[in-house]
């Protein structure tokens, strides 16, 4: 299953979350996921691909 959460360098030291589906910055709690350093943004894109195949695997179990 591919990842639907990849980084993207917005400037030096500066990075964003992308939705690789539709490539717009994700959308967390109605923030923007831009502008983040590159240690938070490593760690929140790992959790958001975990929690994305749950929710997709739930999804599929349903169908």
């Amino acid at each position: 299953m591919a990842d639907r959460y990849a980084l993207r360098m917005d400037l030096p030291q500066s990075w964003a979350i992308i939705d690789v589906f539709t490539g717009q910055p994700a959308v967390v709690r109605q923030r923007v996921m831009v502008g983040m350093s590159p240690q938070d943004a490593n760690a929140l894109v790992d959790q958001m691909n975990i929690r994305d195949v749950k929710r997709r695997k739930r999804a599929e179990r349903k169908s």
